[in-house]
């Protein structure tokens, strides 16, 4: 049997804002964003080549009210590329992480969601 993860909650503490970072600045899909009824409204996100998305929104069950921020992390081909693209779109992120278990890269979004890319090492 497969497990797969697809969908993450991600607290947010203004939808709007949350948008326009995940869409526009960081440049990931904005695959769903509808006002589903009145007091419930649901954004899905999903970054490029990624079976897994982001949800946030309002009226969400999943999220609760005063949630803490999450950290996600997410593995990418080279951390320099995923840097240097965070960059590019005027976001501040680390420098490169050198570990023994990969090669990593932070960004706070502006809610305190902490992202880590990581490069994973070479296999033997």
């Amino acid at each position: 049997m497969d497990w797969k993860i697809e969908l993450v909650p991600l607290p947010v503490k203004d939808v709007d804002r949350a948008v326009e970072f995940y869409g526009t600045q960081v440049g990931w899909n904005v695959d769903f964003d509808q006002v589903v009824t009145e007091g419930l409204r649901f954004v899905q996100v999903t970054p490029p080549g990624s079976a897994c998305s982001i949800c946030f929104g309002t009226g969400i069950d999943m999220l609760p009210d005063n949630a803490t921020p999450q950290t996600i992390q997410v593995v990418v081909a080279k951390a320099e590329e995923a840097r240097d693209h965070l960059r590019d779109r005027g976001l501040e992120c680390s420098d490169v992480d050198e570990q023994p278990w990969g090669r990593f890269v932070t960004l706070l979004d502006p809610d305190g969601n902490r992202w880590v890319f990581q490069e994973l090492p070479a296999r033997s």
